[in-house]
């Protein structure tokens, strides 16, 4: 099989839905990459520019059918703090390493890491290891599926204004 497109989520009907590919994080920023889905067959996916799959979107089959993809449970820390400044000073301290976050009602998800886990108690934080799909923050220059700067939407400076 080969997956050439990505579809959003509910774009497809169930009798259209193949399979399905259980991808950890690292897995779902992809152009080409083969794969196994959940029963055991090959797929190819062959894409024309690098993309961050998301959970419940779909890959479209060279022929017919979608393949979903599901985002993978990984071993997390959730941080929370007593009030929502000791929170931000935690997300700044988080930021400042460039580490990918996701954002939950009342609390950030990481990867899992005992340094980190470490300093955000020295913050005065705490965190929790969980089990959950990773899907942190796109970040500020993300433009739909890729992870690219907008280049149409920015604005022009005087040196590169017509010529």
């Amino acid at each position: 099989m080969r997956a050439h497109q990505v579809v959003p989520p509910g774009s497809w009907v169930a009798e259209e839905e193949r399979d399905q590919v259980v991808l950890d994080w690292d897995h779902r920023h992809r152009r080409r990459i083969a794969l196994t889905t959940e029963a055991g067959d090959e797929l190819l996916l062959d894409l024309p520019d690098a993309v961050r799959l998301r959970d419940g979107e779909g890959l479209l089959l060279e022929g017919g059918g979608v393949v979903r993809v599901v985002a993978a449970e990984e071993r997390l820390l959730e941080i929370q703090a007593d009030d929502p400044d000791q929170l931000i000073r935690i997300a700044w301290h988080l930021g400042n390493r460039h580490l990918p976050v996701q954002l939950v009602p009342g609390a950030i998800r990481i990867r899992a890491d005992h340094v980190i886990a470490d300093m955000i108690r020295q913050l005065g934080g705490r965190a929790r290891g969980t089990d959950a799909p990773f899907d942190p923050e796109a970040g500020a220059y993300a433009s739909g599926h890729g992870h690219g700067h907008d280049e149409d939407n920015a604005p022009s400076s005087p040196a590169s204004g017509p010529g």
